[in-house]
């Protein structure tokens, strides 16, 4: 995390949801601000006319982490960079997920963020002759597919869908 300034016990941590392409600017305000935090970069490189050029990019995009004190809260809000502020409920297990994660981009593992899928989560299917339709994840621990409902009779039908091909529902 960075960050230079002792923690005071009243500190929240947030989960700041930033305007779009705006978390390397406020990750700057925060670091101006001196408050905890951190944005989890990724190396990426493209070819751009038969140069290759290298570049950092979120690796959560539209995402920092911060900790700020409860009565400075406010000051997060004052160059229009952020679109809202998720108040972390568990911090212990959030800290250690941060920690985890330092680890991981750290060890320069080539790595793909993917949304959770968890039982019952809601997906829609985005290539192949399905494309289109809405179902929900079966058993992530033994993905064998999308249940698609049929809720008129009580029923439905499993079809094997990679998880490649689907996008998570809100």
């Amino acid at each position: 995390m960075s960050g230079t300034s002792p923690l005071p016990a009243d500190a929240l941590w947030l989960v700041c949801h930033t305007k779009p392409r705006c978390e390397k600017k406020f990750a700057a305000l925060m670091k101006a601000e001196r408050f905890e935090h951190y944005l989890p970069l990724m190396e990426n490189t493209k070819r751009y006319d038969g140069r290759i050029k290298r570049f950092t990019k979120p690796l959560f995009p539209g995402y920092v982490f911060a900790c700020v004190p409860a009565e400075k809260k406010a000051r997060i809000y004052q160059q229009d960079l952020l679109a809202r502020a998720i108040t972390v409920s568990n911090v212990p297990q959030f800290l250690a997920q941060v920690e985890d994660v330092k680890t991981i981009v750290a060890s320069g593992l080539e790595l793909t963020v993917m949304p959770l899928m968890t039982k019952g989560r809601r997906v829609k299917i985005t290539s192949g002759p399905l494309r289109g339709l809405e179902g929900y994840v079966d058993n992530p621990q033994d993905p064998r597919g999308v249940v698609i409902s049929v809720d008129v009779l009580q029923q439905g039908l499993l079809v094997p869908v990679q998880a490649a091909d689907l996008t998570v529902l809100p």
